[in-house]
């Protein structure tokens, strides 16, 4: 059979694009379509406008160091709309970006949503149908509101950067990495935020110490943080929505920002009526290959929820185009992973957190906390935390845990000795940078505890 396309791909995210480039810089006739923005979550609505919404709210902090250092400084307003303007050209540029890298490969794109009729058959919402030898879903996920009346009036993090004016106030649901970002980032920009949070401790599943501190932080900096609530009703008023928590507590927010989760965009795309299989929240079920139960169809990137990160959906796509278009068998490697959570304070991780290397092997803790130098100066208490779990028996650095300023610059580094497998005498021979916050991470020389 002759197909229309080698490669068709779903998708105009990091992974996406990512693939259908490289698989057309090798020779394959490939198209790509989009039914919203190129560039994707990470680009558009995720990583680049939030990472550049911390940098925003980090200056009344920087202002009043300043002012401890002696520069002469006064706080002036925040205006949101310069920002905002100022920031959706620059997504309006990363897009462009996006585009010319697909036209400059040959990639022939499709500003469309496209929906599978077979195995080898996309369709698009304009009425084309195209054939293609393999199929790559890479279509992402999308935050979802929960089940509760009212809920549908609240704001999802798509909808925080298009915010007409900042609030006064904001109650934010959810303890996971998005809602403890944003709960720092308009925390810092001077919205009254108030968080609510089911769970005993924010960021389940990270390092216990790691998030108490992170909470505490959260706390000390104005956040209104209660554990162990949720919403019990909202009601929708002139002066925005009153909400009862299951904790009895009542009050006004002028806005509801939901951060309760995310689900894979699979819905309405025919997968299950052309044999793909999914799994229970609707992600593609794919195996270490990225390959669907349907042969000629593979997915990558948060569809398959596996590990929903930006820089693992491009390696994703690249192990892809190794495996299909060059020959090489290439499974992706998803084991320890460096990620960095943009909260306030900055926290960067990698490999197993206390609790889960206890359940695992006997271990040793190696930890110290402190006020950092430049903060200190300052009249700041804040603190931040070193960490590192090790092997009895191998000596292996199982995890590293920094919470810390840039704290994710310092586990990208951190990282490299991580995954090359370093004991704690690798760390121990490598000579300490001082002044330096990260110093910590090779001076560490007696154990706090062992488990």
């Amino acid at each position: 059979m002759v197909f229309d396309y080698d490669l068709f791909v779903i998708g105009g995210g990091s992974g996406g694009v990512r693939a259908a480039r490289v698989a057309a810089q090798g020779g394959a006739k490939v198209a790509l379509a989009e039914e919203d923005r190129y560039g994707g979550t990470c680009v558009i609505r995720g990583c680049v406008p939030k990472k550049l919404m911390v940098f925003a709210s980090e200056y009344p902090g920087h202002i009043a160091d300043a002012r401890a250092y002696g520069w002469q400084v006064e706080p002036g307003r925040f205006d949101w709309d310069a920002f905002k303007t100022k920031l959706h050209g620059e997504l309006d540029r990363l897009e462009g970006v996006y585009r010319n890298l697909l036209k400059n490969s040959g990639v022939e794109a499709y500003d469309a949503r496209a929906t599978l009729e077979d195995a080898h058959t996309v369709k698009l919402s304009t009425g084309e149908s195209f054939t293609a030898k393999h199929i790559l879903l890479a279509t992402g996920g999308r935050p979802v509101r929960p089940d509760l009346p009212g809920a549908d009036e609240g704001l999802v993090s798509n909808d925080i950067f298009h915010m007409d004016t900042l609030p006064k106030s904001m109650l934010i649901i959810g303890g996971g990495y998005i809602a403890c970002e944003f709960a720092g980032i308009l925390n810092g920009l001077g919205v009254e935020v108030t968080q609510f949070y089911r769970g005993a401790q924010i960021l389940r599943g990270f390092d216990e110490e790691a998030r108490g501190l992170i909470a505490d932080e959260m706390i000390a900096s104005g956040i209104h943080l209660h554990l162990g609530t949720d919403i019990k009703r909202v009601e929708q008023g002139g002066d925005g929505y009153k909400v009862t928590g299951t904790n009895g507590s009542e009050h006004t927010f002028e806005k509801i920002f939901f951060a309760t989760g995310r689900t894979p965009n699979t819905d309405g795309m025919g997968l299950e009526e052309a044999g793909v299989k999914l799994g229970r929240k609707g992600e593609v079920v794919v195996d270490e290959y990225s390959q669907t139960s349907v042969p000629s169809i593979y997915a990558i990137g948060d569809v398959t929820d596996r590990v929903n990160l930006t820089p693992v959906a491009i390696r994703e796509g690249m192990a892809f185009v190794e495996t299909v278009f060059n020959g090489n068998p290439t499974p992706v490697d998803h084991e320890l992973i460096p990620t960095a959570i943009f909260t306030q304070p900055e926290f960067g991780t990698i490999g197993l957190s206390e609790e889960e290397a206890q359940e695992q092997e006997p271990i040793e803790v190696y930890a110290t906390s402190f006020k950092p130098m430049q903060q200190a100066f300052a009249g700041r208490n804040d603190r931040v935390l070193m960490k590192l779990i090790v092997s009895q028996e191998t000596r292996k650095v199982l995890g590293c845990h920094i919470v810390a300023p840039g704290a994710g610059e310092m586990i990208q580094l951190a990282g490299i000795a991580v995954k090359m497998g370093a004991t704690k005498e690798d760390f121990d021979r490598t000579v300490a940078v001082h002044p330096t916050m990260s110093e910590e991470i090779v001076t560490m020389k007696a154990p706090v505890r062992s488990g």
